[in-house]
């Protein structure tokens, strides 16, 4: 058997008995058992994960961990995420009721993805592929608006190039704010109705971990 670590928390009974505890120091790993031989891209097994993300997200704020992360036992479990345990606490602590809500929405410029065999170095292409994805852009007033209603919501928010055709507002906020901010994500559809975007969370902290308060 082999555990796939769903994500870190602070305290053993935010996990048990939804999933297994395990002790990793200071804070605790949420983890599935599942046979070695399952694997990793299985969609039953994504799917189980999906659905126990959401129910421990429902018991208490936890820091999610990189899908795919595996350990052969608690043991190894444990020394894989030894050094960061520090750095984990810190932010669990920071945002002990805060969740992160997403907004993606299309970019004003679609910007073309490089081909790879246009350039003749890897550093080059990784270059014009990082330039082509802050190339893109949002219509200023759409992105005006989503600052005005869902960023003055958040206790801190970050606007994430993740393509070179979108773009990704996240938002870390109290967990009695999310209401409103799927109302101002209602409002800005009957506003902005031309411009696709997705209002999504709540989700476990992800971006807010290496820059908390």
């Amino acid at each position: 058997m082999k555990l796939v670590v769903i994500g870190v928390h602070l305290r053993r009974e935010d996990i048990e008995p939804l999933a297994m505890a395990v002790d990793a120091g200071d804070l605790f790993l949420s983890a599935l058992e599942v046979p070695d031989d399952q694997p990793i891209g299985d969609r039953e097994l994504l799917l189980r994960v999906a659905a126990k993300r959401a129910e421990l997200l429902d018991r208490a704020t936890f820091l999610a961990v990189r899908y795919g992360f595996t350990a052969s036992s608690a043991a190894d479990a444990r020394a894989k995420c030894r050094l960061l345990v520090e750095q984990w606490r810190d932010a669990l602590e920071a945002a002990k009721n805060r969740v992160e809500m997403t907004l993606k929405v299309a970019a004003q410029n679609p910007q073309p993805r490089p081909q790879r065999s246009d350039f003749d170095s890897g550093a080059s292409y990784l270059k014009a592929l990082h330039q082509s994805t802050r190339a893109a852009s949002v219509e200023p007033a759409f992105r005006q608006a989503v600052d005005a209603a869902i960023a003055s919501l958040a206790a801190r928010h970050r606007w994430v190039a993740r393509d070179n055709a979108s773009l990704e507002l996240v938002a870390l906020v109290e967990r009695q704010v999310v209401p409103e901010v799927n109302a101002a994500g209602h409002d800005l559809k009957q506003r902005f109705p031309t411009i696709p975007f997705l209002l999504s969370g709540p989700w476990p902290l992800e971006v807010f971990v290496d820059d908390h308060e």
